[in-house]
């Protein structure tokens, strides 16, 4: 049930005469738009999903470049290997502020192996990607002093580089909040280590504890939307989804005091979808074959107002500049007329794909103009501080 205030003229509210982007990216408009001394202000830190999502060509990361450009929000990409960034970096727009990277889920920082590739993304895109965001594993949570001697090592390494970038390392493995903040702090000393919080996980993870502490013997994940029990358990399971926020809250107020850079993840979602549960938009609700206060639908984790608390909350926490923001929301599906990129795919004969990725865009514009909001109502944005990943010239 996304809400979309789409312009049939244009996707983000520009009109039909916007100039589409180049008929191919340069190494000259790549490195235009940087910040200079003489700049009125820091850039927002927010930043949104890049990749190709469906199939096709190139003119699918123009369109990409387009929107981006038009929007004004820095990147976040997704790259496996060192070529898979290689191949997407060309596209992405001019801007004030470096891209991270989120690296394979299959990459695990407890092996050699893990480190090394990681160690090879953080030399070749030295100074042109601001993070690497590198999902956390379960054994980290005790780890031995090997570990926290490697992952030393590997800030070293990439400390030793001009502007080298920072590790996040994503709160995904469903550990206990606690545990989670005390692996960070334990990698006090390392200083290009840090810490992502995807506020999906997290989220759903207090709901699903709250929900266990109230109902011995049933788990949240047992439950779906097809279960009998379900109306006559909604009241609680919206509880649990309310306890989402505030547990998510605490959880940032402990990781900004420990004083490194934190990177968010900002998505909503709810644990009673099946399978990716938590990548949705902030502007929708998940509809139920049951009426519930008044409606068939429930409350997201979040929603817009949960949005602006937790922008709040980031920004206040963490140390002024330290914190930095992505949409990751990918969970959309609709068509959208190109408009003003219309001639980006003259060439095809079908496009769906290239409408499938115009929708997802202007979702993308829509979420990222809500954070801009709450951002605003906070006032001006600090300058990041160097691990951040300003582009400084």
């Amino acid at each position: 049930m996304p809400r979309s205030s789409v312009n049939p003229a244009g996707s983000l509210g520009y009109p039909a005469a916007v100039t589409p982007a180049p008929a191919g990216p340069t190494a000259s408009d790549r490195t235009k738009g940087s910040m200079t001394d003489d700049a009125p202000g820091a850039p927002a830190p927010v930043h949104a999903l890049f990749y190709q999502r469906y199939a096709g060509d190139d003119a699918l990361l123009r369109l990409s470049g387009l929107r981006f450009a038009q929007l004004g929000v820095a990147a976040e990409l997704y790259a496996g290997l060192p070529a898979d960034l290689d191949k997407v970096l060309p596209y992405l727009p001019p801007h004030p502020r470096l891209p991270t990277v989120h690296l394979s889920r299959g990459i695990n920082l407890l092996e050699d192996s893990g480190r090394a590739l990681v160690r090879e993304f953080a030399g070749r895109f030295a100074g042109r990607v601001a993070g690497l965001v590198v999902h956390d594993r379960a054994g980290m949570a005790d780890p031995g002093p090997g570990w926290l001697n490697a992952m030393a090592e590997l800030s070293e390494f990439i400390a030793a580089r001009p502007g080298g970038p920072m590790v996040y390392l994503e709160y995904a493995s469903d550990m206990d909040p606690a545990r989670f903040t005390g692996m960070i702090a334990r990698l006090h000393g390392a200083e290009r280590i840090s810490v992502c919080v995807d506020v999906g996980h997290l989220g759903r993870h207090v709901a699903a504890a709250q929900f266990a502490a109230a109902n011995p013997g049933l788990r949240l994940a047992d439950l779906s939307l097809g279960d009998g029990r379900l109306p006559g358990l909604a009241a609680e399971v919206q509880q649990a989804v309310g306890a989402a926020l505030p547990g998510v809250q605490e959880a940032v107020r402990a990781l900004g005091a420990l004083g490194k850079p934190v990177h968010f993840h900002l998505h909503d979602g709810h644990p009673l979808v099946p399978g990716l549960a938590d990548h949705f938009t902030f502007l929708t609700r998940l509809p139920v074959p049951f009426e519930f206060q008044g409606r068939r639908s429930l409350d997201m984790l979040y929603g817009p107002a949960g949005l602006d608390a937790l922008v709040a909350t980031a920004m206040t926490a963490c140390a002024p500049g330290a914190a930095s923001l992505t949409l990751e929301v990918h969970q959309v599906e609709g068509r959208l007329p190109l408009a003003d990129a219309a001639g980006l795919f003259g060439h095809w004969q079908d496009l769906t794909n290239a409408e499938r990725t115009n929708y997802w865009l202007q979702v993308l514009a829509e979420n990222a103009m809500l954070v801009e909001r709450s951002l605003a109502a906070l006032g001006p944005v600090p300058a990041p501080s160097a691990p951040a990943g300003l582009r400084t010239g």
